[in-house]
């Protein structure tokens, strides 16, 4: 009689237990038999012709030697087969993608291409759906090497993008089969809005308030701090002084204005003009990145969006993912405007999406 523990021990319905037969069996076959696809080429067909018209022709007339020429063509087509699926077999693709991508700007894409084989080199290789129409051509691949493949590409608008799957084609030995294997499944990633340069009446608004000091490290007048020199330091921020006095380069570390702290509002929901919505978009994600460039902490608030006030590189990501995965709604629902971390008033800067 089976307990009340081996019962719940049992797989869910239509799951097979770990030594099920069939799971042994999957296995084995996704190791020996993984999925290929074969397709002939112009030799091919003539490789597959010949041997059919001999076949023909041996078992009509009985002889021997047609026997024996059908026999080297079927040797052949199976060495093909062979010394083909030996070249394809543990190549792998990966995939090397930018950390950010922008709607309409250029951007650099790679995969790279990887021999896990530890005594066979892989002959002949070429990788297809890079990119979708790029492809790349590699005639030897050494045990355990690896190769960089790069390409340029744009993407076309924000949101998500579907890269497509990597393939491994060969035509070795003798090039008259092409054998493909899929390699790597599609993946998304996220494309920003496109970024632009400030317009003027934008950066007269942006330059019109006072400075502040926030007690934080920023790109503002007053001093925040004293500490050595690192690599890459502005050299006009040298504490001369200093350095004299400690034998060591001392740079000067700034306050932050909190006069620069901004909420971006987004106003409307863009449903109406699909353009418009885009040129929208885009000026807050360029608002946006040219505010946290500058030390200023920012804060989005829209439709359905509400990023709190932060800054640096995580704060960028957070907003411009929110902007790029924006969908317009129908109807507008109530904005809820976030409250100042402080006493002092966040800058408010509203775009229009309708």
């Amino acid at each position: 009689m089976r307990t009340r523990a081996a019962w719940s021990s049992r797989p869910p319905p239509g799951r097979p237990f770990p030594c099920d037969p069939r799971v042994t069996s999957e296995r084995r076959f996704g190791w020996w038999w993984p999925r290929r696809r074969l397709w002939p080429t112009r030799d091919g067909w003539w490789c597959l012709g010949a041997a059919l018209g001999l076949g023909f022709a041996a078992i009509n007339t009985g002889n021997n030697l047609l026997y024996l020429l059908v026999s080297m063509l079927l040797g052949l087509i199976i060495v093909s087969g062979v010394l083909s699926e030996q070249s394809i077999r543990r190549v792998r693709v990966e995939p090397v993608l930018p950390d950010e991508l922008f709607a309409g700007q250029l951007a650099l894409f790679g995969a790279r291409v990887a021999n896990r084989k530890r005594w066979r080199a892989s002959y002949s290789i070429t990788v297809e759906g890079l990119g979708g129409s790029h492809r790349a051509y590699l005639a030897k691949l050494e045990p355990g090497a690896e190769r960089l493949i790069t390409w340029q590409e744009t993407p076309r608008a924000r949101g998500r993008w579907r890269l497509a799957s990597s393939k491994v084609a060969t035509r070795f030995p003798f090039g008259l089969f092409v054998k493909t294997a899929q390699l790597a499944p599609n993946r998304e990633v996220v494309v920003y809005p496109a970024i632009g340069p400030i317009s003027a009446d934008r950066r007269r608004e942006l330059d019109g308030a006072g400075g502040a000091p926030a007690p934080r490290r920023g790109r503002g007048h007053g001093l925040h701090n004293l500490r050595e020199y690192r690599f890459g330091d502005n050299p006009r921020l040298i504490h001369w002084r200093s350095s004299a006095k400690s034998a060591t380069l001392m740079v000067r570390e700034l306050e932050a204005d909190s006069a620069l702290d901004t909420r971006l509002v987004l106003e409307g929901t863009g449903h109406r003009d699909r353009e418009r919505l885009e040129r929208g978009l885009a000026e807050a994600a360029s608002l946006a990145v040219h505010l946290l460039h500058d030390g200023a902490a920012v804060a989005l608030v829209g439709p359905d969006v509400q990023v709190p006030l932060g800054g640096g590189r995580a704060q960028r990501t957070r907003i411009l993912t929110a902007l790029a995965l924006y969908e317009p709604a129908a109807s507008p629902p109530p904005t809820r405007a976030e409250g100042p971390p402080s006493d002092s008033r966040l800058r408010e800067i509203r775009v229009a999406l309708d």
